[in-house]
């Protein structure tokens, strides 16, 4: 029982551990990929992400093949607090499905949205809070590039949403219809020289027949300031649909509120095989301002307007003198 009671209150205390600011002067985008990252825009950021992608499968036992182009989309807003952000996201596909078995071809077409989700994640634990301390190593170059054991530590965010899925869509099981719930735990390592991973564990469609799991882990790395490159491996398991599906690809920093993107992603089955081939883009529109700090002694740091003030007053003593 007493290891239980420790169990709990360490994680009470991880949940509500306070998180610092997350803005950034350039774009904190998910894209290229689609994992979360565990960090929010920040405050006063209306973000969108966007991208067109190919669809090609082919499904061997089957015999039927897939072709035809999809668009995804991310509108998250910052508010509140700097650790939560409120995000709509969405996958519509347009194809062509055609059954091969029979001596006519049978040709179907299919459109509709596979995923359709409002929500809303928050930072739960940041590790870089107090990154500004990690003074650098003035003497050393190395002691600056050697591994961090502290970098293993991730930040950690958790989302809660809802999908809205309508009757009779052929990207769904067929059980799934209105809303439903999902989750999903979200980290993040930043390690030394460009490189970051982000794990995401995610349970969709929480309370129907064909609830999915999901994983996705990503790497990516930097090596300039505007080029990045990542690898990307997703995990899909439900009773109606699992994959393994990896990406690779980069993105491009064309300013520091705009980013363009293209991958491509694959599978290494044939039930059904998929090659994909995707390019996007992410734009900011930045509203961000710093809130101002009260010190307790009245001082807002607005030390400009406040000498004005007094300078006034002076004068006015003047004159009458």
């Amino acid at each position: 029982m007493r290891i239980l009671k420790s169990i709990f209150v360490l994680f009470i205390s991880f949940s509500f551990t306070s998180a610092y600011a997350q803005y950034t002067e350039v774009i904190n985008s998910n894209r290229p990929g689609v994992s979360e990252s565990a960090f929010s825009v920040g405050t006063g950021i209306v973000q969108f992400e966007a991208g067109a992608f190919t669809v090609k499968e082919e499904h061997t036992p089957l015999n039927y093949d897939v072709s035809g182009f999809g668009l995804d989309f991310s509108v998250r807003y910052g508010v509140l607090f700097e650790q939560l952000e409120f995000s709509l996201d969405g996958i519509y596909q347009n194809d062509k499905i055609t059954f091969n078995n029979a001596a006519i071809p049978i040709e179907d077409k299919r459109a509709n949205f596979k995923n359709l989700t409002i929500g809303a994640k928050y930072l739960v634990y940041d590790p870089y809070k107090n990154a500004e301390e990690a003074k650098p190593n003035l003497y050393s170059y190395h002691a600056n590039k050697k591994f961090q054991w502290k970098s293993l530590i991730p930040a950690v965010a958790v989302y809660v949403g809802a999908n809205f899925d309508t009757a009779d869509n052929p990207f769904t099981a067929p059980d799934v219809e209105g809303f439903s719930p999902k989750v999903m735990i979200a980290t993040q390592n930043n390690f030394n020289g460009g490189w970051v991973f982000v794990m995401n564990l995610i349970k969709d469609r929480i309370g129907s027949d064909f609830s999915e799991f999901q994983y996705i882990l990503t790497l990516t790395h930097s090596f300039t300031p505007q080029w990045v490159i990542f690898g990307e491996a997703q995990g899909i398991n439900s009773d109606f649909y699992a994959d393994n599906i990896f990406r690779v690809g980069g993105a491009y920093l064309w300013t520091p509120d705009f980013q363009l993107d293209a991958n491509i992603a694959f599978n290494t089955k044939d039930t059904p095989s998929v090659f994909n081939i995707a390019f996007g883009a992410s734009y900011r529109l930045d509203f961000h301002k710093d809130k101002k700090i009260d010190n307790g002694n009245g001082n807002d740091g607005n030390f400009k307007r406040k000498r004005k003030r007094k300078n006034k007053k002076k004068k006015s003593d003047d004159f009458e003198s």
